[in-house]
């Protein structure tokens, strides 16, 4: 089915999209971008890669061309490349055509992509402003907490590995201000991710970042917190090092993953009555699993930055980068670089 042009409705940002990053480039990248936009109005989508191929894959979807750009990119940048060389020498890929074009145009506002983790971070910081007064931007994905629909943020998991105590202050001064803006929670609710939650324990950084977060009026800080409190729906917001926080995330993820499998297992091992049992609970397991599935929650934000960056999972299909893109409209929509800027002026 051929695309069509709909009625042109009034597009007030531009979210760009890569279309060549991740495990499942370009079909699944597409198709996802054609969903948030069947899916939700008030953005138009730049899509940067291979003209050609893109052209022909959108061939097969029905859309509003009219909210829809190309932008050419011959190259693409893997993750056997060095980041940072890759950023220097790859002047046509996918990744630094889209920071281009966001510094080029300011009605581009966000970026999406599913590609190299390393090229990504390093590529928004060499390439992009930061807001003033941020040292370092951190990745703060949204996960999902055993309260209902509740979320928290786990902030950093990964940007920086070494990070400062004034680094962990401004993570949790954006991470606030993020949570604040999108969830409406006058004052989240922060820890500080630790190896037990008395106020002296921890590593040196950590023992520096304490008195600092305490002392934060902007900050409702509750203390140290252990991993096993990321999931339990009583904070909003986790901070950590870049280091500690990817393994924490990581091994919630792997966590679920085990779960899921043993639970698979004991069902087969178990006869007759476990398998009658399992079709009986089998809504509650699906509902659990989805809501454990990093494609239902989005991607990661780099905050600390001018403009809106989201890194997708590697893997992402796309449900995955659908939500990442809405993810994104939702994160402008609610003023979150403008209120971190406030909250870090304060």
């Amino acid at each position: 089915m051929s695309s069509i042009s709909c009625i042109k409705i009034k597009v007030n940002m531009k979210i760009v999209l890569d279309v060549y990053g991740g495990d499942n480039a370009p079909q699944e990248i597409l198709k996802g971008a054609i969903d948030a936009i069947n899916e939700k109005d008030g953005f138009q989508l730049v899509l940067v890669g291979k003209q050609g191929e893109i052209e022909t894959i959108l061939s097969q979807y029905s859309y509003d061309t009219a909210r829809v750009e190309i932008v050419n990119a011959d190259d693409v940048i893997t993750n056997d490349d060095v980041p940072t060389e890759a950023i220097r020498r790859k002047k046509n890929s996918s990744i630094v055509v889209a920071y281009n074009y966001l510094n080029s145009n300011d009605d581009a506002k966000a970026f999406v992509s599913a590609g190299s983790t390393g090229a990504v971070l390093t590529g928004a910081v060499l390439m992009l402003r930061r807001i003033k007064g941020v040292n370092r931007p951190a990745l703060c994905p949204t996960l999902p907490t055993i309260a209902g629909d509740k979320k928290v943020l786990l902030m950093d998991c990964g940007a920086n590995v070494e990070p400062k105590a004034v680094n962990l202050l401004q993570f949790a001064i954006m991470a606030s201000a993020y949570y604040k803006s999108t969830y409406g929670v006058d004052r989240p609710l922060v820890g500080l991710l630790s190896n037990g939650t008395e106020d002296k324990k921890g590593n040196t950084l950590n023992k520096e970042a304490f008195p600092l977060l305490k002392e934060c009026k902007n900050i409702n800080f509750k203390g140290n917190v252990e991993a096993r409190e990321i999931l339990d729906g009583e904070l909003d917001v986790v901070i950590s090092d870049g280091y500690s926080g990817n393994i924490a995330l990581k091994a919630c993820e792997g966590t679920a993953l085990s779960m899921f499998g043993m639970i698979k297992e004991g069902i087969m091992q178990g006869g007759l009555r476990a398998k009658i049992g399992y079709l009986l609970l089998k809504p509650v397991f699906k509902q659990i699993k989805n809501k454990m599935d990093y494609n239902d929650n989005g991607g990661a934000i780099l905050l600390g930055l001018e403009k809106v960056v989201v890194k997708s999972h590697g893997s992402s299909k796309s449900k995955a980068i659908k939500n990442s893109i809405l993810q994104a409209k939702l994160t402008i929509d609610s003023d979150v670089i403008k209120n971190i800027t406030n909250e870090l002026q304060q």
